[in-house]
């Protein structure tokens, strides 16, 4: 599929493999996302439109890339990194930002955690169990209930999406 402004969303096989099923529909969701922001502005993508709630896309795609980066590198993988954006004092600094914050740096984040996403899960099994525990939950998790609670992450996430963009400029679609 491709979008009003020529971005493609891989479509994902309805045949395909487990894995290979996996991968096309967490594709298809982060594709979803970036499609969301398309075309708005960085004062329209810092923008909360629907209150009481802080969400805007800038927050979401700042939200995923720290998701990406929790699961698939210090969970899966244990490794050891600080957090993106949220601090002790502001557990949703994903969320909070300034004017200062910009799509160009979010996109840039989010992309380099993606790819490190990919290279975290690449010629793994899906049975691979997490190096670590959660921080929440305090169990260890196989790599394809990862996949499936990304997938899971960014369709909740692209539901809002749409809702702020309907909001921030009309536009509607899948």
């Amino acid at each position: 599929m491709t979008t009003s402004t020529g971005h493609h969303r891989p479509e994902p096989s309805t045949t395909a493999a487990e894995r290979d099923m996996l991968d096309g529909w967490l594709d298809y969701h982060r594709a979803t996302l970036l499609w969301k922001c398309e075309g708005l502005g960085d004062e329209q993508l810092r923008r909360a439109v629907l209150a009481p709630s802080e969400l805007s896309l800038l927050g979401l795609v700042r939200h995923m890339a720290e998701v990406e980066r929790y699961w698939f590198r210090e969970i899966m993988l244990g490794e050891e990194l600080p957090d993106l954006y949220c601090t002790p004092e502001d557990r949703d600094g994903d969320f909070h930002f300034g004017d200062e914050a910009t799509w160009a740096d979010a996109e840039r984040v989010w992309r380099t955690e993606v790819e490190a996403a990919r290279q975290a899960a690449a010629g793994r099994s899906l049975d691979l169990e997490s190096r670590a525990e959660s921080h929440r939950r305090g169990e260890v998790f196989s790599l394809r209930w990862v996949y499936t609670h990304m997938i899971e992450e960014y369709a909740r996430h692209n539901g809002h999406a749409d809702l702020l963009r309907e909001q921030l400029d009309g536009a509607t679609g899948e």
